[in-house]
């Protein structure tokens, strides 16, 4: 896996350099940006970035150029890749570890819009002429990412129209996805909905273990709360309702879910079985 076999490459220098911060918020900043060392290292990891969705039908050849304008930015868990407003000055894709994304409603309520895993591009609004970032993104695990300054990355789509057309086809995909949740927010039952986002995440991260199948990074019940549009005493209400019945099984920040069957009968609305 993509994750497996960068994870042992910058084990290294994670552990040499974890991210610093004073009491407030820490996020990117030039001292945790590890250059790639030498161009055999960008042709190497060109070769695992092939599968990547925005390097779509690049060759290693041409995406290793690519690769070696970027850097290695590791980041340990609870730290920012950037806030919501910040300057859009550089473009991610995650290589390993999870980042969850979010916004702040005027009235300061935080809005988790979603998760993205390896392979994921974020932060791209700055390539695009966008100023400031419009979300904010955090990693729930710690997590290392390629990052490009937003000018280079644009650069980069003038020049090579198949990084453009797969960088649409990805701002596409993250729209419909927007537009699927916003329908169910304001159609569905809310249990609908939180069963939706725990399916939502077991697919995309999930972990196959003895007594089902696990959320392979830490997600708290106010996570999923602010996920669906709802409060946490519904999210904590309805799962240990599913706990009692046996659909799930959960601890602090830990979800597993025991009988999948179950949890895609609430979501989709179906007769009990």
């Amino acid at each position: 896996m993509l994750e497996n076999s960068l994870n042992a490459r910058v084990a290294t220098f994670l552990r040499a350099r974890p991210a610093r911060g004073g009491a407030g918020l820490r996020r990117v900043t030039q001292s945790n940006i590890q250059p790639m060392s030498v161009p055999q290292e960008a042709t190497q990891l060109a070769r695992q970035l092939v599968t990547v969705p925005l390097f779509k039908n690049l060759a290693p050849e041409i995406l290793g150029p690519i690769i070696a304008l970027g850097r290695l930015t590791p980041m340990s868990a609870g730290t920012f890749f950037f806030t919501e407003g910040d300057d859009a000055e550089r473009f991610f894709v995650l290589t390993s570890g999870r980042v969850k994304l979010t916004q702040l409603t005027p009235e300061g309520h935080q809005v988790v819009l979603g998760h993205i895993g390896p392979g994921d591009a974020f932060g791209g609004v700055g390539a695009f002429g966008d100023p400031s970032y419009p979300v904010s993104a955090e990693t729930v695990e710690s997590s290392v990412a390629l990052a490009w300054t937003s000018g280079t990355m644009q650069h980069v789509l003038e020049t090579h129209p198949t990084v453009a057309i797969n960088a649409i086809r990805f701002i596409a995909d993250r729209l419909h996805d927007l537009q699927r949740r916003y329908r169910q927010l304001m159609t569905e039952r809310v249990e609908r909905r939180v069963a939706r986002a725990l399916l939502r995440l077991v697919r995309d991260a999930g972990r196959r273990v003895d007594t089902g199948v696990e959320i392979d990074f830490p997600v708290s019940r106010q996570d999923i709360a602010e996920m669906t549009g709802t409060t946490l005493y519904t999210v904590s209400r309805l799962m240990s309702s599913w706990e009692e019945r046996g659909i799930l099984s959960g601890g602090r920040q830990h979800i597993v879910l025991l009988r999948a069957h179950a949890l895609v009968a609430i979501a989709e609305d179906l007769p009990a079985s």
